[in-house]
């Protein structure tokens, strides 16, 4: 029965609908799109971040909303993407996410994974997972 299974989410492959829903809540987050964010993230968000602490919608949003903080676009490194049936799916990928927060140009180096889940036809963020890595040297 578990091959069975196993087989089924390896011939599923990626949805397509989930990508596009994942590049456009990456595009949300970069430009700091807080009405996309907030219809596209469950009101249950389970966020972990960089440091271990599980936080919640409100906190991850307000993560991307700090006045004068700009955003670089983004290069995902090592881009896996998992389905987990037709209705739940995995994107994890590493990045080193740059731009300006308080005036100063910053970068921070990480691997996240975010797991989306399909509810009434429409795809959510369900769970957000941040892994910090050492920072990258020029």
């Amino acid at each position: 029965m578990h091959a069975l299974i196993a087989l089924m989410l390896v011939a599923a492959g990626p949805d397509d609908g989930l990508l596009a829903f994942a590049d456009a809540f990456d595009r949300a987050q970069l430009t700091q799109d807080r009405a996309a964010m907030e219809r596209m993230i469950a009101d249950d968000l389970v966020f972990v971040d960089g440091s271990g602490r599980r936080q919640g919608k409100k906190e991850f949003i307000e993560g991307w909303m700090t006045p004068g903080d700009r955003y670089d676009p983004l290069v995902l490194v090592d881009r896996v993407i998992v389905s987990l049936g037709p209705d739940a799916g995995v994107v994890d990928a590493e990045t080193n996410l740059t731009g300006i927060s308080g005036g100063k140009r910053f970068a921070s180096h990480f691997r996240y994974a975010d797991s989306f889940r399909r509810v009434g036809g429409k795809w959510q963020v369900a769970h957000i997972q941040v892994t910090r890595m050492a920072p990258i040297q020029p």
